[in-house]
């Protein structure tokens, strides 16, 4: 057990971080997680000590941009061009690593936040490699507004360049999420009810960042896209999902809009799960014990039954 940090390298020969958490044992099965944005995949060692402990293995990759091996003036940055493609191509990268280190073991994508966005992607081109998916602070359908943000996003870009970092759209697409739990403390309250996992998110560097203005035209075209329910189409029908947020996640505000489509689109193993009171990481509520055994519970399921 324990983590193991190692480099792997994207398409292009980008230098990227891996890590690698693994049981006592051959795994039962192995979990793919990507992390959300302005976060990385450190933030995931207590979900995988737990997973371990249930005989899975837990594998994580910081996302472009993200995490200790960032250039400090590439935080908050996927690419100047196509970098939600480029992501989407990482995390497919990492995930051939992974199944050639643990061959015959089932592939099971776990995603919070933008790491469950982008994973509605990646599942809907490699649903057949995989034994199960999970949607984790996830949304539905973007607000009108939305369409506005993406002009706003754009006009950024050109005053500030792709790299450039605009308070504006920082604002518009984080600022407001604190807005339901004033008066706040932090901000950045809308993470969690549990005061001490909210300051280490505050005091972690590589925690709640600045994006850049491109990061946000890729992120806000992309949410476009997955909201037409045809981006549901290509994931196989049979394959376990599951989703879960928390009742007061500003970000999952149309997570029953997520939900809705994925029952329209017939998934005959669609499992959900709404946690009253709960924020936007539920893996760091409260009540994270409850929700880490739910998820376990679950993969116990999708790899069959106890060791």
């Amino acid at each position: 057990m324990g983590d193991s940090a190692f480099y792997f390298h994207g398409d292009d020969g980008a230098r990227l971080l891996g890590r690698r958490w693994l049981p006592e044992g051959p795994p039962r099965a192995v979990v793919q997680i990507a992390h959300g944005l302005a976060e990385h995949s450190q933030r995931y060692a207590r979900l995988a000590a737990a997973l371990n402990q249930a005989g899975f293995a837990a594998y994580a990759s910081d996302h472009r941009g993200h995490g200790p091996s960032a250039a400090p003036g590439d935080l908050g940055h996927f690419a100047d061009r196509d970098g939600w493609a480029i992501a989407l191509g990482d995390l497919w990268t990492f995930n051939r690593l992974i199944a050639a280190e643990q061959p015959g073991a089932p592939l099971v994508f776990f995603g919070h936040s933008m790491g469950s966005f982008l994973g509605r992607g990646f599942v809907a081109a490699h649903s057949d490699a995989l034994a199960g998916a999970v949607f984790s602070g996830s949304n539905g359908k973007p607000p009108a507004l939305a369409a506005l943000g993406r002009l706003i996003a754009r006009i950024e870009r050109l005053r500030l360049g792709r790299k450039g970092k605009s308070a504006l759209l920082n604002q518009m697409m984080f600022g407001d999420f604190n807005k339901p739990f004033a008066p706040a403390r932090t901000a950045v309250d809308w993470l969690s009810r549990d005061p001490a996992e909210v300051d280490k998110y505050v005091a972690d560097p590589l925690c709640g960042f600045p994006f850049t203005t491109q990061l946000a035209v890729d992120l806000l075209d992309a949410l476009a896209a997955l909201a037409r329910p045809e981006s549901l189409a290509p994931i196989r029908k049979d394959l376990p999902i599951y989703v879960f947020s928390g009742e007061k996640d500003p970000v999952g505000a149309n997570i029953s809009g997520l939900i809705d489509a994925m029952q329209a689109a017939g998934f005959t193993r669609l499992t959900t799960r709404i946690y009253p009171g709960a924020r936007h990481e539920t893996l760091n509520e409260t009540n994270r014990e409850e929700v880490t055994a739910d998820l376990i519970a679950w993969l116990d399921g999708v790899a069959g039954g106890s060791r």
